[in-house]
């Protein structure tokens, strides 16, 4: 019997689904530490798959996993999803958002 190696954070349903094709799934509970540190590693992880993402339902989709771990890893920090969006308001005022499109090119020190 081989096995493959993932180490890595999942979504709650996916050893059932692994078991539905006949595979035996090998997973424990992470500590609350882990956990997080787990939850920073899969948000990198999923940004790296909107990168290649290239239709608009895939980038939805990756878009929409994004999402799904931000949810939880601002539930970990012991947050709200009404204090994120304030955090992510005020940011707005202090530094704009992404609305007219600016691209950095360089800067001419003085």
């Amino acid at each position: 019997m081989a096995e493959k190696i993932y180490n890595k954070l999942v979504r709650d349903r996916v050893p059932e689904y692994i078991h539905q094709n006949g595979d035996v799934p090998m997973t424990r509970v992470l500590s609350e530490l882990e956990f997080v540190a787990a939850l920073k590693e899969k948000l990198v992880e999923e940004a790296k798959e909107v990168g290649v993402a290239e239709s608009k339902l895939e980038i939805l989709e990756e878009l929409a996993d994004c999402q799904e771990v931000i949810n939880a890893l601002t539930a970990a920090m012991g947050a709200s999803p009404r204090l994120l969006k304030s955090i992510q308001e005020r940011k707005a005022l202090e530094k704009g958002n992404f609305s007219r499109r600016l691209f950095l090119e360089k800067v001419e020190e003085k």
